[in-house]
C-alpha cells in the first residue's frame, strides 16, 4: 500500500475540525499521513490538531504565520512524504472509504490522477446508484474540470506526488480560483485521469465564513486572474480545451460583476465592472455557441449579458434561501 499524504489548511476551523480529522484517521485505507497546517488560526484549531497528533503518529501539525490558504497548502506540500497526494478543506469531511476508492481508481486504471464527478454536500445526501467509472485523456479531463463537470477544487482528487513535484505544481497564486488552476494543470501533466461516479467527499455549503458565502469583490478579481493565468499557461491548446477555457473565462467576467453587485460596491469598482461587462459581451456568443454545457447554464449567461443585476439578485436570493434551510452539522 503506497502512502497517501492528505494536506489540510486550517483557519477558523474549530467547529468542524473534529469531524474532519475523525473521518481521515478512521479511513479504511490505513497508510496515510495527515498534515494539518494551522495558518495562525485565531480559534482552537491548532490546539485541537495537537491533541489529535498526540494520539495518532500519522498526524503532523505545522504552525505558521498567517499567509492564507494557498501558502498553507504549499507548506503542506513541502512536508508531504507520500507517493500520492490529497487535499481537504478544514470545514469538510471524507467518507470512510474515500482514500481507498481513489487509490483503487488510480491503480486499477493505470492513471496518475483520479477523482469523482460528484460529491456529497450538506444539501445532497443521496449516494449515486451506479458507479460509472471512466478514463479520460488529458484533454478530456481538462475540459471536464473547466466546465465544472468535475468539481473544480483541489479536494475530491488524488494526485501522483512525482507528477506534482516534477512540474513544480503549487499554490503560488491568488486564493479563489486556485483549485481550478491546480486541478487543471495536474490533469494536463498526468498520463490519463480516472473519473468515478461515487460520492466519497463531503463539501460543506453552510459555512458562513466560506468564500462562496461571503461576496467579497477581491475573490471575484482573483478568480478572474486565475482563469486568465490558466489560459496563458496550458500547453494542450486544442479546440476542446480552448472552448472550455473560454467558457470559464466568459463566466468569470460575469462572476466578478455579480460579486460587485452583491457587495453593493458598483461605484468603488465601476471600472472593473464596465471592463468585465464589455469583455463578457464581446466573447459571449462564441463561448456559449461552442461550450459543452447544459442549456440552463447557457441561458443564464445569455440573460446575464442583458440583465446582469436582475440575474445576480435572483441567483443570490435562491442561494440565501438554500443556505437558510441548510442546518446540517
Amino acid at each position: 500500500m503506497k502512502k497517501v499524504s492528505i494536506i489540510v489548511p486550517l483557519y477558523k476551523s474549530e467547529s468542524f475540525l473534529p469531524k474532519l480529522i475523525d473521518s481521515i484517521i478512521n479511513q479504511s485505507y490505513k497508510n496515510i499521513e495527515l498534515i494539518l497546517v494551522d495558518d495562525e488560526s485565531p480559534d482552537r484549531s491548532g490546539e485541537i490538531s495537537e491533541e489529535y497528533a498526540r494520539q495518532d503518529n500519522r498526524i503532523t501539525v505545522i504552525h505558521k504565520k498567517n499567509g492564507g490558504c494557498c501558502d498553507a497548502r504549499n507548506k503542506g506540500l513541502e512536508a508531504a512524504t507520500g507517493e500520492y497526494l490529497m487535499f481537504a478543506d478544514g470545514d469538510d469531511w471524507l467518507e470512510l472509504d474515500c482514500v481507498e476508492y481513489l487509490v483503487s481508481l488510480l491503480e486499477n486504471n493505470g492513471c496518475e490522477m483520479a477523482t469523482t464527478d460528484c460529491v456529497f454536500t450538506t444539501r445532497d445526501r443521496l449516494q449515486t446508484k451506479v458507479d460509472n467509472v471512466k478514463v479520460y485523456s488529458k484533454e478530456e479531463a481538462m475540459a471536464a474540470i473547466l466546465y465544472v463537470n468535475i468539481p473544480l477544487g483541489p479536494w475530491n482528487k488524488i494526485y501522483t506526488t512525482s507528477i506534482v513535484k516534477k512540474h513544480g505544481l503549487c499554490f503560488n497564486i491568488p486564493w479563489f480560483g486556485e483549485g481550478l488552476y491546480f486541478s487543471t494543470m495536474a490533469a494536463q501533466f498526468s498520463n490519463k485521469i480516472a473519473v468515478g461516479h461515487r460520492k466519497i467527499y463531503n463539501y460543506r455549503l453552510n459555512n458562513p465564513n466560506s468564500g462562496l458565502t461571503k461576496h467579497e469583490v477581491k475573490n471575484g478579481l482573483n478568480a478572474l486572474w486565475n482563469i486568465k493565468n490558466i489560459k496563458e499557461k496550458i500547453s494542450i491548446r486544442t479546440p476542446v480545451t480552448m472552448h472550455a477555457v473560454n467558457w470559464h473565462l466568459c463566466y468569470n467576467y460575469y462572476f466578478l460583476m455579480q460579486y460587485i453587485i452583491l457587495a453593493g460596491m458598483p461605484s468603488e469598482y465601476l471600472k472593473d465592472y464596465r471592463t468585465a461587462q464589455k469583455e463578457m459581451r464581446a466573447m459571449a456568443f462564441g463561448a456559449i455557441t461552442n461550450a459543452k454545457v447544459s442549456f440552463k447554464q447557457k441561458a443564464i449567461l445569455t440573460l446575464a449579458c442583458f440583465a446582469p443585476k436582475t440575474i445576480a439578485r435572483l441567483l443570490a436570493k435562491r442561494s440565501a434561501q438554500k443556505f437558510k434551510k441548510d442546518k446540517m452539522q
